[in-house]
């Protein structure tokens, strides 16, 4: 059983940190899609594979291409709480302030922190999350963005790269499960949704 972030790491840093068109942000959803179905990576297995309706996403929308202020807030190390009982050692980094319509929202950006070890992957931040699409358009669970540190307080996010944890796809896999401080009281309507057929 597999039970890891570190391939959607791998596989969502192909997708990269800044604000991209949407024929990039398309040909990156092809790939995902491509990688998910190669049987040699093994993310999906052969029978799953086989019940594997396809990926869905909400249309491109340059409206969550958005400016975030940035604070930087470290917090100290705790395990976030996964689907399993897996509990890897993250720590809050900082906060995300930014207005989407008329609303001030904001999220917490975690830094994992045996990936912070890594040189490859030092500056990678994890923001996991849901909003009020979760459990109807989008995964229940909530989905991730993946973002890297960026120079000054003004932050680029994009939730058109918002995706689902492999727990959408699978059951074999361990997936953190977006803190409540995360919880968006709008809807965010890019990204990914529910995979086909769920």
């Amino acid at each position: 059983m597999k039970f890891t972030l570190l391939i959607a790491i791998i596989l969502f840093s192909k997708i990269g940190f800044s604000q991209k068109t949407k024929a990039e942000i398309n040909t990156d959803r092809n790939t995902h899609l491509k990688e998910l179905k190669d049987t040699v990576n093994g993310i999906l297995t052969k029978e799953e594979i086989n019940e594997f309706n396809g990926l869905d996403y909400f249309n491109f929308d340059s409206t969550y291409q958005l400016q975030a202020i940035f604070k930087k807030q470290k917090g100290p190390k705790f395990g976030m709480v996964t689907s399993t009982e897996r509990t890897p050692i993250y720590r809050r980094y900082g906060i995300l302030t930014f207005n989407l319509g008329d609303k001030s929202l904001s999220l917490e950006v975690y830094q994992n922190i045996k990936l912070s070890k890594s040189k490859e992957y030092k500056h990678y931040l994890f923001v996991p999350f849901r909003d009020k699409t979760c459990g109807n358009s989008s995964y229940g669970g909530g989905r991730y963005l993946d973002i890297e540190k960026q120079k000054g307080k003004s932050w680029l996010i994009d939730f058109n790269l918002a995706y689902n944890p492999y727990c959408a796809y699978s059951y074999r896999y361990s997936c953190p499960i977006p803190p409540k401080v995360n919880t968006l009281g709008t809807y965010i309507k890019a990204g990914e949704r529910v995979p086909h057929g769920h």
